[in-house]
Parts: C-alpha cells; structure tokens; sequence
C-alpha cells in the first residue's frame, strides 16, 4: 500500500515542498495530494502591487503541477484529525475526508483578526488575493476623482512592513490619490537610522502623509478615529496590522502557541504529533539563533527545504540533515523604483548596515520573478532519483 502524504496548502512553502517531494519519492511507494482552497498560486508578497493596480500573474496550480504526479483538491481545509490521520475539507459539492501517513501543515496566515470596531466592516486588507482585487476596484472608482484636493484619500493603518510597502506602492502607482499612513510608534522603529531617513524621504517624495504614535479606536466608512481625538477622512481605509493564523490546527488539539502556530522541532516535526509537519507562517520554528522564525516568505523557504530532508530522510531511512534555518535581512519596496535592504543580526535587530534606492528594488524584483519560476517549476534542480520508502513508519 502506498504512502500517503496530505499538503495542506500551495502558497511558497506548500508548493515548493509537495513538487519537490514528487521528484524525490518513488510514486511506486508514495503518493502525493496537495489541498488548497483556490485553484490557483497567489504571489502574495506582490498583492499590495496587485491592489495598486498592477498586473500580477497567477498560475492555474493544475499547471504548475503538471507532469510531477501530483494529485491537487481544490478544497477549503475545515477539520484535522490527527488520532483518526483525516483531514476534513469543502468544496461546491460538499465535504469529505482525506486520510494520510504523513501530513504536511502549510496554511500559512491572513490579515489579523481586525477587533477595533468597523475595521471588519469597513477596512480593506491585502492579505488574500479576493480582498486585493476588492481594494484594487475601489482605488479604481476613486481614481476618476482625479486631482487630490477633491477626494480620493486613502488611509494605510498599520506601519509594519505590508503597511509601508501599501502605502509606498498606492502612492507612486495612483499619484491622484491621498494617502496616509498611520504608525502606531515611530516610522520604521525596527530599522537602523538611516534606513529610517531613507524611507522618511521616500514618503515624502510620493506625498505620503505619515502620523506617528497614533492608535486608531475606530473606523467609519468615511472616516478613521484615532486615540487622540483625530478624525481622518478616509475613501478607503487599509487594513495591515497585523497576520494572524487559522485556528484549525488548535482545534484539531496540536500542540501551538497562543497564536495558533504549530509547534515543531529542529526538523519541522510537530512536537505532539511525529507524522505531521509545519512550514511557513503555520510554523512556531526556532532558528539557528534561538529565537522564533518570523512569519516571511524567507522563514517558508527555509523551513520547506528542513520539512523536505525531514520526510525524505525518515521514510526511506537516510540521515536527515539539518539545514539552514537563519533570518538576515528585511527587504522592503517603496514603490516600484526604489527600496530598503536592512541587515538584521542574530538578535532580530538592525544592523548600521543597510541598502538603499533602485538596487534593492531590483534585487527584491528579482526574488519575486525566481520565486515564482521556482514555484511553477517545482521539480527543477532536485535531484532525478527516486527513493523508495524502507519501511512502513
């Protein structure tokens, strides 16, 4: 009988590992079911450019996977049951369950739980592809305002780095309209000085109206409330912070953080559950300096390839090798022509050392267009032979 590994997930660590296991087990021994709830891959470190306005592909997941035997459901995960070794999942036609050997948890994450009153109601996110299209057809219908000083204010709330690079992008790519971004703290509190100044004048060349230390209590469909008594009129207001994961796992009684994310070892293994993995944001992983991998795109390919050595190894009985679990740099885009590369050190915090202007912005162009040859292509470079499993584990 067949080995059965369940992915859970074809964002950038799903897809990579499910492809990349597909070249390195034998299908005589093993088969391989990728769930993801929409039929195609979102790019979604590119989906603030997607709102913007800008075109950004997204792969049909029957193509990407093409020709590497694996078997895609497009489903929506509802229920793990990891004493019966079932997933739970919906489509149109209903709900069935998956049985597996080995499952493979990468859900990853979505906007935050938006507890301030109207932010549910009347906020815009660009944490899932829908909702960037819902924020892209507004900007549209704001863009006919034209000149700024007869409407079209946009308000991004949150400064992390989705915030920045939202109201970056939104600037440079629709220059009719107003935006605003509101920092609960300093702009660009975890950079280093002069990444701090770099952005600072990048904001102010695209017009970015920024208002630091400022909390928001509420949101209205016209308007933004802060703390202090601010009242912020507001076309479009833009939820980012903040990601937050499914309670799935939690209630499928996994061992997780307070957050929701799986527990695992040093090889991606959940500690409570031996045959299930975890990658990417759904991930509670401890990097090579002691400290929890943040959620980034960069933490999902590192715990992908370490899930990867981890399920080969353990099936057909090989050394596992332990690699790289490490987190360097924040890349940040401001707009489409300028950037910021900080080095972080093994602490989490910035290094003097930064990057800034048009080569960081071509470096992170760059990732992007290779992460998704990698992803749609997810057999490549991995080595041709086949392992059969050495026993049943």
């Amino acid at each position: 009988m067949k080995h059965h590994i369940v992915v859970l997930g074809a964002g950038y660590a799903g897809a990579y590992v499910a492809g990349t296991l597909a070249r390195r087990l034998s299908p005589a021994n093993t088969e391989i079911t990728v769930v993801n709830a929409v039929p195609d891959f979102v790019q979604r470190m590119r989906l603030h450019q997607l709102a913007a306005g800008q075109d950004v592909e997204a792969p049909k997941l029957a193509d990407v996977f093409a020709g590497t035997g694996i078997r895609l459901r497009v489903a929506r995960v509802t229920a793990v049951d990891p004493e019966r070794q079932v997933v739970a999942v919906a489509d149109a036609a209903g709900g069935v369950e998956l049985g597996y050997d080995t499952l493979l948890y990468a859900l990853g994450s979505h906007g935050a739980d938006r507890t301030v009153p109207g932010a549910a109601e009347h906020a815009f996110d660009v944490a899932a592809r829908p909702s960037a299209l819902r924020l892209r057809e507004r900007l549209d219908s704001l863009d006919s305002l034209g000149r700024r000083d007869e409407g079209g204010r946009v308000v991004v709330v949150g400064d992390g780095l989705t915030g920045i690079e939202t109201a970056t992008e939104i600037a440079e790519s629709r220059p009719g309209l107003s935006v605003a971004l509101v920092a609960r703290g300093e702009l660009g509190g975890r950079l280093s000085a002069g990444a701090r100044s770099h952005l600072r004048h990048a904001c102010d060349r695209l017009g970015v109206t920024v208002l630091e230390y400022t909390s928001v209590e509420a949101v209205e469909a016209t308007r933004v409330l802060c703390a202090d008594g601010t009242a912020l009129a507001s076309d479009a207001t833009v939820w980012t912070a903040g990601f937050a994961v499914d309670p799935i796992a939690a209630a499928g009684g996994l061992d997780v953080t307070e957050n929701g994310q799986i527990v695992v070892d040093r090889i991606m293994r959940s500690v409570s559950h031996p045959n299930i993995y975890a990658v990417g944001d759904s991930a509670y992983a401890i990097g090579d300096n002691g400290r929890p991998l943040p959620m980034s795109c960069a933490s999902a390919g590192y715990t992908g390839r370490q899930a990867v050595e981890a399920i080969v190894g353990g099936l057909t009985g090989r050394k596992i090798a332990n690699t790289k679990l490490v987190y360097t740099y924040n890349h940040i885009s401001l707009g489409r022509r300028d950037g910021i590369l900080q080095m972080v050190d093994d602490e989490g915090r910035a290094k003097p050392k930064y990057m800034g202007g048009r080569k960081p912005a071509r470096i992170k162009a760059g990732i992007l267009k290779m992460s998704l040859w990698a992803t749609s292509h997810p057999t490549f470079g991995v080595p041709k032979r086949k392992h059969r499993p050495a026993a049943a584990p």
